[in-house]
């Protein structure tokens, strides 16, 4: 009896175990497989048990059904696409299949007619659709994708997606109502209209209703409530066509996704850690000042103030009574024309002779705002002086704006849709004004530029007087022509210069410095700054000389490089950053604030870095450990998009040859600089390839046909970014490797790589904090990156796609043979063939204190 018993219990356990392994819902649709409406029995549920795709229906009595795809498992259901959203089905009779003529799929109604279809103009055969873990319903032929559900959005947005920044591409459509999924009277869209990015609202066809400010490369400018811990969400990335797409990283366990509501609004939606509830985030409008163009042309909405409404500087209202009645819709006006309108009204005019006509010269004036006026044009112009010279010269423009991130922003016309909040600085916008209504400013500022000279002069005297008093005298030779006696200032920073006026002093051909402007420093502010170059404010050397900490006037701390006047590179090194740096602006490269060529003295002075270079905490056993997944991600991404404006965005095209751990500078909020460019090259617009009997660099980050061949590209940096990528991966310098069978890093990388045990290459002190998949898809990039063939090799472009978009399939690298065979036996060392390779290979390397 008791053995009957025990067979019945274990047949009862082996029918809920096997009950319990295949209970889980198919994630895909074959051409013998159909979905039919039975209250989700057949539906699609992606692996990883986050999306289910079937039927549904929103109303009491599901008289109208739905092909649509939700959260699963969320008490809420909430859908992210919907198929049929205007043709729903009339009963539960409805079926989803793969039709076998054309292998598209398609949704039939209860008398078997199509209502929905992906609609493929080519047949194909043996098509396969798969809910994927991001929600993306994807037709693939064979593997390749045909047809996938994010390229045909409703209304929502999630991570995963690549939406097109071209213009008309891609709109989102809201729902109805609540409970109605047809097509609704809001609809949102990139705008790229002149250059500029930017997120719209559309109400009806044309009608704006809100739009984000412009993408400066990190966020929207003009959403108020976006914060620093937005600034690595929203990404743009860069096909190998040249296409440019949104996508949004989210690196929290947290579901997010972003929606356009029914009644016309954008928000962003965060589900709780219970996984019950979504919180509204960013993105909704909550205040008047949010609608588009609230407070008509020319004004500026500001909620700090009351009323809301002001016309800007030099205007007023175009309606008195309406405007006291708060009735802003009219907007703003001129209070004197312009000069050359004013000119064109006075020879139009039969007594013009008789008219008074403003003379004067229009100017700007400064406006703060948290978001610019729409209808920017993108102006190829670098720099605020340039910018404001074509404004000027354009008898059009009306304002402009250089603005780091997004360049020479231009408007023509009327200034619509501006805002300003009082707990924002905001960026300048500059306001064309007729000569006659800059007056009263132009005095104010005139008295406010003496009081600050008057000021300044006190500051500088106590500064010289201080440190005559209590430093030594300095040693500095005759020929730099200093004199403790002078009565030059020891710092004006307000003071620039066209550096082609010193091409002679640096020994430049022709006119290299030619429209680069910065400012120049006084060698008694140097010295004052870095307290006569003492050794405890001394950062590390190099072979251009040494680099000090040094605190200008104004609290400001930077970083100090002073040529050595033993070495001999570094005055080639020092006209090479002078020509380079001073044309060059990304987020990701290192700033030069200015530079001090007084005789002898040649010195650069640089935006200073307090975390140093990327070698200080990547090596080093316990600073590792605060470079987590998602903070290497970030510093992979910001060398990428550097190495990416050197090579395609600038105005010069430019090879870095350099390019390595201790020359990449992190910021306060370990964001990576691109630092060092002692050694670039600068390319022609149609150069590809050039060759080089002086091979200079540092051996384990130079390419195989750079270092024996002194050919050297844009796939040159490519290479030394593929090292960097396996070093922030593994935590482990390329060159700690000599003593092994492998002898580098990518030797060691491929052979796990060869043996399927790719994973025992990522750094330990990663831990759980990084995806499997990341990890092998990014370890893939890097010997990608690191192929012997330079014409392998992807480009930039394609690297920040692949970094960006999980959904890039990624070739199969070939293995470094000439790499891994090339023995780096010391740093000064190297491997040629009848080439002069000087014993300077590590010129450019800084050796930080530590």
């Amino acid at each position: 009896m008791t053995t009957k018993r025990q067979h019945a219990i274990l047949l009862l356990l082996l029918f809920f175990c096997s009950h319990t392994l295949f209970s889980h819902a198919a994630d895909s649709i074959t051409e013998d497989t159909v979905i039919r409406d039975n209250d989700g029995g057949d539906n699609l549920v992606s692996k990883d048990l986050t999306f289910e795709m079937g039927f549904f229906g929103l109303d009491n009595n599901n008289s109208s059904r739905y092909v649509g795809i939700w959260y699963h498992e969320i008490p809420v259901k909430t859908f992210i696409w919907v198929a049929n959203r205007e043709k729903p089905i009339k009963g539960r009779e409805g079926s989803i299949l793969i039709q076998k003529s054309n292998g598209n799929l398609i949704v039939l109604d209860g008398e078997n007619n199509e209502v929905w279809s992906t609609n493929m103009s080519v047949p194909r055969n043996n098509t396969k659709a798969v809910l994927r873990d991001d929600g993306n319903l994807v037709l693939s032929e064979h593997d390749k994708d045909v047809w996938q559900s994010f390229e045909d959005p409703v209304d929502t947005f999630v991570p995963g997606m690549a939406l097109p920044v071209s213009a008309g591409t891609n709109i989102f459509r809201s729902w109805k109502s609540e409970t109605d999924p047809s097509p609704g009277n809001y609809s949102m869209k990139v705008d790229s209209e002149g250059s500029t990015k930017q997120i719209l609202i559309l109400e009806g066809e044309k009608r704006r209703k809100w739009r984000s400010g412009y993408w400066d490369g990190r966020v929207f400018t003009g959403v108020s409530d976006v914060t620093g811990s937005s600034l690595f969400g929203f990404t743009v990335i860069t096909d190998t066509k040249g296409e440019e797409y949104f996508t949004y990283k989210w690196n929290s366990p947290e579901k997010v996704r972003f929606q356009i509501t029914w009644d016309g609004f954008e928000k962003k939606f965060v589900l709780d850690a219970d996984g019950k509830q979504w919180n509204r985030t960013q993105f909704e409008p909550f205040d008047d000042c949010e609608k588009y163009n609230f407070c008509g042309s020319f004004a500026v909405c500001d909620t700090g103030n009351s009323p809301f409404c002001s016309c800007m500087e030099g205007f007023e209202p175009m309606h008195w009574e309406e405007w006291n009645n708060r009735n802003w819709t009219r907007g703003c006006g001129r209070r004197t024309p312009l000069k050359a309108e004013a000119e064109r009204s006075a020879n139009n005019s039969s007594s013009g002779a008789d008219r008074e006509v403003s003379v004067g010269e229009d100017g700007f004036l400064e406006q703060r705002c948290t978001k610019f006026p729409d209808f920017a044009r993108l102006e190829n112009f670098v720099g605020d002086a340039d910018c404001q010279r074509y404004c000027l010269q354009n008898t059009s423009c009306t304002a402009y704006s250089y603005t780091i991130g997004i360049g020479c922003m231009i408007w023509y016309g009327e200034l619509v849709d501006v805002q300003h909040s009082q707990n924002n600085l905001g960026s300048l916008l500059h306001i064309r004004l007729a000569d006659a209504d800059l007056g009263d400013g132009g005095k104010n500022t005139k008295i406010w530029i003496i009081l600050a000279v008057v000021v300044g002069l006190i500051c500088i005297g106590i500064v010289v007087l201080l440190v005559w008093r209590f430093k030594r005298k300095p040693k500095v030779s005759s020929a730099s022509g200093f004199n403790n006696n002078s009565e030059i200032p020891a710092f004006d920073l307000t003071r620039s210069t066209d550096l082609s006026e010193i091409s002679g002093e640096l020994g430049l051909e022709g006119n290299q410095l030619s429209g680069a402007e910065l400012p120049l420093f006084h060698f008694s502010c140097i010295l004052a700054a870095t307290n006569n170059f003492s050794d405890e404010n001394k950062l590390g050397q190099g072979g251009f000389g040494p680099v000090y900490k040094g605190k200008i006037p104004g609290g400001e701390d930077v970083a100090v490089k002073r040529l050595s006047r033993k070495s001999s590179q570094g005055l080639e090194e020092f006209k090479n950053e002078m020509v380079l740096i001073a044309k060059l602006q990304h987020r990701n490269l290192v700033r030069l604030l200015g530079c001090c060529i007084q005789g002898e003295e040649k010195i650069l002075v640089y935006e200073y870095l307090p975390n140093k270079s990327l070698d200080c905490f990547l090596f080093d056993p316990v600073k590792q450990t605060q470079l987590d997944w998602a903070k290497r991600f970030e510093i992979i991404e910001g060398i990428a998009r550097g190495l990416l404006y050197l090579h395609r965005d600038s105005r010069l095209r430019i090879i870095h040859r350099d390019l390595k751990a201790s020359n990449i500078l992190l910021d306060e909020s370990m964001n990576p600089k691109i630092s060092d460019f002692g050694l670039a090259r600068i390319f022609g617009g149609n150069q590809n390839e050039a060759n080089t009997n002086r091979v200079v660099g540092t051996y384990g980050y130079m390419s195989p046909e750079y270092a024996m061949e002194g050919l050297f590209s844009i796939k040159s940096d490519v290479y030394s970014f593929g090292v960097l990528l396996l070093e922030i991966m593994s935590g482990r310098k390329n060159t700690s490797f000599r003593d092994t069978d492998d002898s580098s890093l990518i030797g060691y990388a491929w052979h796990l790589w060869s043996e399927q045990r790719v994973m025992e290459l990522v750094d330990p002190s990663l831990g759980d904090s990084i995806p499997k998949t990341k990890a092998l898809r990014f370890i893939q990039i890097g010997m990608l990156c690191v192929q012997d063939s330079a014409s392998r090799r992807p480009n930039m472009s394609s690297v920040l796609l692949m970094l960006g978009s999980e959904s890039t399939a990624l070739p199969l690298p070939k293995q470094p043979l000439l790499t891994t065979s090339m023995r780096i036996l010391d740093d000064g060392e190297s491997y040629s063939e009848g080439l002069d390779v000087s014993n300077d290979l590590t010129v450019s390397m800084v050796t930080t204190g530590r």
